[in-house]
């Protein structure tokens, strides 16, 4: 058995490509709300041989993150932490987005950052949507969403009840979000000699990407995907090839950084090939 522990935080199409791709020869933690749904992964990843430690997680609830935390580090050495788990506008409300995917990945962010070995290194799932705010946000905000405690961040005056038009407004400012507090996290988890990063996925053919697909906002995303360089819907090998990158040896001097992994969408709206209503 190894003693090198590798932590993957949601069981979804992108989670368990990178857990497949990252897992051999290491203690394979992998962490989900849903129990059906890490049973399942679970299943999978043991059929094929993996070395697998599922364990229930509700990213929103510190002490939830907390127990998860320190279950890992009791596993052996934490060397990679991978945090894809989130929810999409088309499943939940601007709430309950702005405590999963801003809250939630502040709290990993936090705890995992007092537990990961010298030499590791972390990965965030952001969004492009994240990008797509750069500039459009006020100083005041980004400021506030970048150093903010945790433990506050879902108490800023900016969520007043009518601060979101739609859930996909708070997406992206969640989203944006990880993007800021994984560069302030990158000092702290340089501290313990490791990496932290995000990657902003675009349009990706996962059960949650297709449900968007098929959404309200599926119109748009088509036009993102033609206006593209590459004209395709991404997958989540395109994600799990990304993410080996940021966390293996030939990204050694990369931390603090997000790499924008979106066929060339925020490219087309930067040179005018596509414009967002």
């Amino acid at each position: 058995m190894s003693d090198r522990v590798i932590v993957v935080i949601g069981t979804g199409g992108m989670g368990e490509h990178i857990a497949r791709r990252q897992g051999p020869g290491s203690k394979l933690v992998i962490a989900d709300f849903s129990e059906s749904a890490l049973e399942r992964v679970t299943l999978a990843l043991s059929g094929d041989g993996y070395d697998v430690e599922p364990i229930v997680v509700d990213v929103a609830a510190r002490k939830s993150v907390i127990a998860l935390a320190e279950a890992s580090a009791a596993l052996g050495a934490v060397t990679q932490v991978i945090h894809t788990a989130g929810l999409s506008p088309a499943q939940a409300t601007a709430d309950a987005i702005l405590k999963v995917d801003l809250a939630g990945v502040a709290f990993v962010l936090d705890e995992f950052g007092a537990v990961v070995a010298p030499g590791g290194a972390g990965v965030v799932i952001a969004s492009m949507a994240g990008t797509m705010g750069v500039g459009r946000f006020p100083a005041e905000l980004e400021a506030a969403l970048a150093t903010t405690p945790s433990d506050e961040l879902l108490g800023l005056p900016f969520w007043s009840d009518s601060a979101f038009a739609d859930p996909g407004s708070a997406y992206s400012v969640a989203k944006r979000g990880n993007q800021l507090r994984v560069q302030a996290a990158s000092a702290t988890w340089g501290a313990r000699g490791a990496r932290i990063n995000s990657i902003s996925p675009g349009v990706i053919s996962t059960a949650m990407g297709r449900k968007e697909l098929n959404g309200a906002a599926g119109e748009q995303m088509r036009s993102m995907i033609e206006a593209s360089g590459t004209k395709r819907v991404g997958t989540p090998s395109d994600i799990a090839g990304a993410a080996a990158f940021l966390l293996g040896p030939d990204a050694s001097f990369i931390t603090g950084t997000d790499l924008l992994v979106d066929g060339g969408v925020i490219a087309a709206v930067r040179s005018g090939r596509l414009v967002l209503g």
